[in-house]
């Protein structure tokens, strides 16, 4: 039982942070549009290393599910 929750829990705070990333990216391009590329880019990197910890989260929170 715990276990879902705390995967659920990884999963939206991923979808939270990456919302964030591409909200601030935007903001960030419609400011700078010349530097499109570069923040583009960085939005990538952060949104994979969220995903990455995001995966993470769930695979312990699986494998912690059997422990008593």
């Amino acid at each position: 039982m715990y276990a879902g929750i705390g995967a659920g829990l990884a999963a939206i705070g991923a979808g939270i942070g990456i919302g964030f990333i591409g909200g601030k990216g935007m903001e960030a391009i419609a400011r700078q549009p010349e530097a499109v590329g570069d923040i583009r880019n960085n939005m990538l990197i952060v949104a994979a290393f969220v995903e990455a910890v995001a995966l993470f989260a769930v695979v312990v929170a699986l494998l912690t599910a059997g422990q008593k």
